[in-house]
């Protein structure tokens, strides 16, 4: 039986708690004083928000996910476990980067990597970007703006929880059966 056949078989409200045993977080560290201006402290993303992401986009294993605010790692690992993708977080919180590590590690997922970094100090590669709220205001611009180059070398999907990116005309939104999930796929 597969990951995914396992996690379907459980009540979508359990799935949360579910998926937390099954891949083994437990307390949460408190958000560290390198939480910069403008970055939201950390929520993790809710399984049916990643599992539309996975079956909708679809992410398939050619696919390299990089999820912008990546906290704990539950999305990158998730999504990786789910469909094959390399997976890839981006987090600015140093503890929640080497709790990230240490499940990613004790899983045994190689196709699965944490950096330690400001999102919006990096020129972002990948196929796939997804952001649950990572920030606000002028630190939001800024990964905007990095996500626009990264499409302008080649076509990216976004995908954002909680977060809506009006205005940008070089990305085309696609809802999604997830209410509060959008898939914005570059133009």
């Amino acid at each position: 039986m597969t990951f995914l056949d396992e996690l379907l078989q459980v009540p979508p409200r359990e799935r949360d708690a579910w998926v937390d045993r099954r891949l083994g977080f437990g307390e949460l560290p408190d958000d560290g004083p390198d939480l910069p201006a403008g970055a939201v402290p950390y929520l993790p993303s809710a399984v049916e928000e990643i599992l539309a992401m996975v079956r909708e986009l679809p992410l398939r294993a050619e696919d390299e996910l990089v999820d912008i605010g990546s906290g704990a790692g539950r999305a990158v690992i998730l999504a990786n476990l789910l469909s094959g993708a390399r997976a890839r977080g981006i987090e600015v919180q140093a503890g929640l980067v080497k709790l990230a590590r240490e499940r990613a590690e004790a899983l045994s997922l190689r196709e699965v990597s944490f950096v330690h970094a400001n999102a919006a100090d990096l020129e972002l590669e990948g196929s796939v970007f997804f952001l649950y709220a990572p920030a606000n205001g002028e630190l939001l611009t800024r990964v905007v703006k990095r996500l626009e180059a990264a499409a302008k070398r080649r076509r990216i999907a976004v995908c954002t929880v909680a977060l809506e990116l009006r205005g940008q005309p070089w990305l085309r939104p696609r809802r999604t059966s997830c209410e509060t999930l959008t898939i914005y796929e570059s133009v």
